[in-house]
């Protein structure tokens, strides 16, 4: 038995095809969301991402600014600049690149972006409203997950999701969203006994722990939807997620590619995040 790649790639065109949609019938009516990226210092994957995300940014046509700032950058002079990004009318969403630099506390930072245009969910108050099930603005990672599952037609409602991983980023919010859709969820972290018998029950399998390769066949129940978060520097130089691709194949129903379909679905929930918090300041129904 041999599983099926999942085509992130396509998923990602798709969905990006009608975010462009809705940018182009808001910028005919003279409204046009914008994104506000913050990058302190000169992290080389860090650059990496927020070149992404711009660039998705002008293909949409969401208005874009991105502040570099130099590693020497004060907390002072980050939460200056934040606080005039809040009171922007042009900005609709804000985003800081993580990590920052070790004289930068990063709560301090989240917690002054405004909560409604927090476009990552990172503020307590949007992970407050994750929790009980209520707002428009879901964490990017997470929410590219569930929305790659529906756009293969899984079935979630009354499956076993197993996450292993509990960062606050992906782990923990992932969690809350798969419950939300009705799954059976079991959260695995490096001190869970087990984890692979815990794994290979699981209908959907969703690997964040930052270890290349990890997982293999062993932890994967024959037909299990596979969904790999990670994203690894190997020592050959390759990139590889946590999950051993190649392998899991073997077994599972479906797989997601790294690179190829988890990061870029990121990016694309940024983007609809933006829109989103763009149209809840013009008072337009979310979703029309």
């Amino acid at each position: 038995m041999s599983g099926q790649t999942i085509n992130g790639k396509e998923i990602v065109a798709t969905i990006r095809a009608e975010i462009k949609k809705e940018v182009d019938g808001l910028i005919a009516q003279d409204l046009r969301p914008g994104l506000a990226v913050i990058l302190v210092g000169d992290d080389p994957a860090s650059a990496v991402y927020v070149r992404n995300k711009a660039k998705a940014c002008e293909d949409a046509g969401i208005y874009s600014e991105v502040h570099r700032l130099p590693d020497s950058t004060s907390e002072a002079e980050v939460l200056q600049l934040l606080d005039k990004l809040n009171r922007d009318e042009r900005i609709h969403g804000i985003l800081v690149q993580l990590p920052l630099p070790k004289h930068i506390n990063e709560v301090s930072v989240i917690d002054a972006i405004s909560v409604d245009k927090d476009v990552d969910c990172f503020h307590p108050v949007n992970v407050g409203n994750l929790m009980i099930g209520k707002g428009d603005v879901l964490p990017c990672t997470p929410a590219g997950i569930i929305e790659v599952l529906k756009r293969i037609g899984a079935q979630i409602a009354g499956k076993h999701a197993v996450v292993i991983g509990r960062s606050n980023i992906v782990g923990k919010p992932l969690a809350l969203l798969l419950l939300r859709e009705n799954a059976t969820v079991t959260v695995c972290h490096s001190k869970t006994p087990n984890i692979k018998e815990i794994a290979r029950q699981a209908d959907i399998l969703a690997v964040a722990i930052g270890r290349g390769r990890m997982v293999n066949r062993d932890y994967v129940k024959p037909g299990a939807i596979v969904i790999d978060v990670g994203m690894n520097r190997m020592e050959d130089g390759k990139l590889a997620g946590d999950v051993d691709f190649d392998d899991v194949l073997q077994v599972a129903g479906q797989v997601t590619p790294v690179p190829g379909c988890v990061g870029p679905m990121t990016i694309t929930m940024l983007l609809r995040n933006t829109v989103n918090s763009a149209k809840k300041a013009w008072r337009i129904p979310v979703g029309s």
